[in-house]
């Protein structure tokens, strides 16, 4: 049983992502957007490869605008690589998991 994407609000952002001690990738979505819908069994499935060294966290930015604002979000679904609390990398669109997972390796080393 893999783990969780955790589905958190802008309330949660600071204890889940910037605190996190572990790399943490941050999906951006919303219900009615299709490419979302594409990736979402992609980002399931790199958390149960990931499990233990990367957290998985969603946001709908249609629920937490504000802090889809802070980070500038301008297109969805935009995945978002957080280490230390710092933001490492950003990805925009559905892209294939390979891509993803050169990003979380490159992540997971830093740690």
């Amino acid at each position: 049983m893999g783990q969780a994407v955790l589905h958190i609000d802008s309330s949660r952002f600071q204890d889940e992502v910037v605190r996190s001690s572990k790399p943490v990738l941050v999906d951006f979505y919303a219900d009615w957007c299709g490419p979302c819908k594409i990736i979402e069994p992609v980002i399931a499935q790199l958390s149960k490869e990931y499990e233990g060294r990367v957290k998985f966290v969603k946001i709908d930015t249609d629920a937490n605008q504000e802090l889809a604002a802070q980070f500038g979000i301008m297109s969805i679904p935009t995945m978002m690589f957080f280490s230390k609390g710092k933001v490492e990398d950003i990805v925009t669109g559905a892209v294939p998991a390979s891509i993803l997972k050169t990003k979380l390796d490159s992540l997971v080393k830093k740690t």
